[in-house]
C-alpha cells in the first residue's frame, strides 16, 4: 500500500508492506499546489523509489489539507449550545472553523462572512420542534451574500421545508441533514460531519487540483485532520482483535496552526463537581489558527509578553525579537543546532502547546454553596490522560520534543485547567498518524499494529 498526505507545504508518502506488516519507507517533497499536485506527488515518489527501488503499490490512499483544507464558518442559535455543537461537528470532520456566530446575524456579520469567503457554511439552530425563526432568518441572510459557498443546514427539523424553499429559490448550493442538537444538551454531530466529508470530496478536490490523484485511488480523498483523528481513535480504542492503549491526547504543532486531539470521555476527577454546558464528544479536535510556528507566529507572540519571555529564557530581548522577525519574514528559516535561536524556538513551541491545550481542555471554577465549596466543570477533564503524543513537524524535528510537550501540563498553582498532570510522552517520529488513519478504513488491524510498532515500541 502507498499513502499520500498532500499538505499545504509538503506531500508526504508512506510505503507499507501489508503482508510483512512493515513500513518500508517514507519520503516527502514540496506540494506543487500552484501548478499541479501530481508534480509534487511524482517528486516524492521518485525519492521513495531511491530508498525502496523495488516497491510498487497495489493500492493508493490519500488525504489532503492542500491550500488550507476546508475553510468554514458556523452559525447557531446560542453560543453555549448549537453554535458549539456546530463547531464541534466542523472541527471533527477536518474543517478549519474560521468564525462562529450566534443568534440572528447582523449586517456587519454578513459583510464579515463575505470577506472570509468560506468554502462551507454550517447552519444550525434550535432543537427539533423548538425555535425555527432564527435559523430561517439566518438562511435568508446567507442567500444575500454573493459568494459561492455551500450551505449545510443541520438545525431544527421543523424548518426543513422552509429552508429547502429559501435555498432553492436563491440558487445556493445546499444540503439538509439531521439536527446537530435534536434535544437540549444532546449532541448528534455525525450526520453533519459525514456531509462535510462528502462536500470535501465533491467541491474541494476539484478546487485544489487533486482530481488526477483521486483517479488513482480506490477510496475517496479525505481531509488530513480527519485522517489523523481516525488514527488517534484507532490507537486509543483498538479493534476487535487488537487492544488499544486507552485515553490519549495528540498535539500537531505546525507552521500555521496547532491542532489538539483528545480521545477520552473527560469525566470529572474531582469530588463535589457539577458539569456545566454542552457535553463534549469523546473524540474531539480543536484547531487554533492563531498558534503556529511560522505563518501564525505573529499572533502567537502577540499573546505573550516579550519582556517576560526574555527574563524566563535568559535571552536578551533584542535577540528574541530579531529571531521572531526573521522567522516571520522567512518561514523556511531553521535555527542552527544548539544555538540560542533554537532555545527560543523550543520555548515558543512550548507556549503554543500550552495555550492550545488550555483552549481544548475543560476548566474548573470554584463556587461556594450552603453545603460548602463545590466546583463546576465546563468541558472535558483531561487531567488523568495517560498518553500525550507529539505528531507535528515542529515537535518531531525538535531536539527536545519532550520539553515542548511539557506545555500540556498545568502550571504551578494552576487549578483552573483540567490539563494532563502526569502523562507519558510519545513521538510520531515518521509522521504516520494520517497514513494509519487512511489504512484503518481498509485494514484496521494492520494500521494499529504499525502504530504500536512505530509509536509505542519505538
Amino acid at each position: 500500500m502507498l499513502t499520500a498526505d498532500i499538505g499545504s507545504t509538503y506531500t508526504k508518502l508512506t510505503a507499507i508492506d501489508s503482508i510483512r506488516k512493515k513500513i518500508i519507507a517514507t519520503s516527502s517533497a514540496f506540494t506543487t499546489i500552484e501548478t499541479d499536485v501530481m508534480e509534487g506527488f511524482s517528486s516524492a515518489y521518485g525519492q521513495l523509489k531511491k530508498i525502496a527501488a523495488n516497491f510498487e503499490y497495489d493500492q493508493l490512499l490519500c488525504c489532503s489539507s492542500a491550500g488550507g483544507g476546508l475553510k468554514m464558518v458556523a452559525l447557531g442559535l446560542v453560543p453555549e449550545l448549537t453554535s458549539k455543537a456546530a463547531k464541534l461537528a466542523a472541527a471533527s470532520a477536518g474543517a478549519k472553523v474560521v468564525k462562529t456566530y450566534a443568534f440572528e446575524i447582523s449586517q456587519s456579520e454578513q459583510n464579515e462572512i463575505f470577506e472570509i469567503d468560506p468554502d462551507l457554511v454550517l447552519l444550525c439552530g434550535g432543537t427539533d420542534g423548538g425555535n425555527k425563526e432564527v435559523i430561517l432568518s439566518n438562511a435568508r441572510r446567507l442567500t444575500q451574500i454573493q459568494r459561492s459557498f455551500t450551505i449545510i443546514a443541520a438545525g431544527n427539523k421543523s424548518a426543513s421545508f422552509e429552508l429547502e424553499k429559501i435555498f432553492s429559490e436563491s440558487g445556493k448550493a445546499f444540503v439538509i441533514t439531521e439536527n446537530v442538537m435534536p434535544e437540549f444538551n444532546k449532541l448528534n454531530i455525525e450526520p453533519a460531519r459525514q456531509k462535510i466529508r462528502e462536500l470535501f470530496i465533491s467541491r474541494i478536490i476539484e478546487a485544489k487540483g487533486l482530481s488526477r490523484i483521486q483517479e488513482l485511488c480506490k477510496t475517496a480523498i479525505i481531509p488530513t485532520p480527519l485522517a489523523v483523528l481516525d488514527g488517534c481513535e484507532l490507537l486509543s480504542k483498538g479493534t476487535k482483535s487488537i487492544s488499544g492503549i486507552g485515553d490519549l491526547m495528540a498535539i500537531d504543532l505546525g507552521g500555521a496552526t496547532t491542532d489538539i486531539y483528545s480521545i477520552a470521555k473527560g469525566k470529572p476527577t474531582r469530588t463535589n463537581v457539577t458539569v456545566r454546558g454542552l457535553p463534549e464528544p469523546a473524540s474531539k479536535r480543536t484547531v487554533e489558527g492563531d498558534l503556529g510556528m511560522r505563518y501564525s507566529l505573529s499572533p502567537l507572540v502577540n499573546g505573550l509578553e516579550l519582556n517576560d519571555l526574555s527574563d524566563e529564557l535568559g535571552v536578551e530581548r533584542a535577540i528574541l525579537a530579531d529571531w521572531i522577525d526573521a522567522c516571520i519574514q522567512n518561514p523556511a528559516l531553521l535555527p542552527p543546532p544548539g544555538s540560542i535561536e533554537q532555545k527560543v524556538e523550543e520555548f515558543l513551541a512550548r507556549n503554543a502547546v500550552r495555550i492550545a491545550t488550555e483552549r481544548h481542555c475543560g476548566s474548573y471554577q470554584s463556587v461556594y454553596t450552603p453545603f460548602g465549596q463545590m466546583f463546576t466543570l465546563t468541558g472535558k477533564d483531561l487531567s488523568a490522560v495517560p498518553f500525550v503524543i507529539g505528531i507535528g513537524g515542529a515537535i518531531i524535528n525538535s531536539h527536545r520534543p519532550h520539553y515542548i510537550l511539557e506545555g500540556v501540563k498545568p502550571l504551578v498553582n494552576d487549578f483552573e485547567y483540567a490539563k494532563p498532570e502526569n502523562p507519558h510522552f510519545l513521538i510520531d517520529k515518521k509522521y504516520i498518524f494520517a497514513s494509519m488513519g487512511l489504512i484503518s478504513s481498509v485494514d484496521a488491524d494492520l494500521a494499529i499494529t504499525l502504530l504500536k510498532q512505530e509509536i509505542i515500541n519505538s
